[in-house]
């Protein structure tokens, strides 16, 4: 008799410690999404793009073409950090001026480097899959105002039109 009332005790404990771990990723999960549209709001209030994506899918990050990207990239007005997440031995053919590279491996380690965590980040890899990682990782640590550059140096306007050779 005593045997099955403690192993209905313990199966009751066990039940219980289930229910608590599921309501604290329970809550996890509604913090998480609460910032996340916190944070689009404010992209929105700031006069930001926002891909629809974004808000109707719950994405935390925006995908930029490299065309948009380079465009704000080229504009003094706009305030941004570029970040380069390419790998350590990775030498583009010509270095984006300014941008702080911190290889994808060291970025968890690293992130403390960027300045801001509401500033534009605008993250770039040699092909534009590294720098999705790179985003994840960025949202998890409470980066709030990152973008993917979709592509990467492969498709970066800016470096075509500078390496084509000149037309006699």
């Amino acid at each position: 008799m005593e045997l099955r009332f403690f192993q209905m005790l313990d199966m009751i404990n066990n039940r219980l410690t289930n229910i608590e771990k599921n309501i604290n990723r329970i809550e996890e999960k509604i913090d998480f999404s609460i910032s996340l549209q916190r944070n689009h709001l404010i992209r929105v209030k700031n006069g930001q793009e926002i891909d629809d994506a974004m808000i109707l899918y719950g994405k935390p990050y925006n995908d930029l073409t490299p065309q948009r990207a380079f465009e704000i990239f080229e504009n003094p007005n706009i305030d941004f950090i570029l970040l380069d997440v390419t790998e350590k031995d990775y030498v583009p053919s010509q270095p984006l001026e300014g941008a702080i590279h911190i290889p994808l491996e060291e970025l968890k380690d690293r992130c403390h480097e960027i300045s801001s965590h509401t500033a534009s980040l605008l993250v770039i890899s040699e092909k534009g899959l590294r720098s999705i990682r790179a985003c994840e990782i960025l949202v998890q640590k409470g980066y709030f105002n990152v973008n993917n550059i979709s592509g990467g140096y492969m498709f970066w306007p800016g470096l075509k039109k500078k390496e084509l050779p000149a037309i006699p």
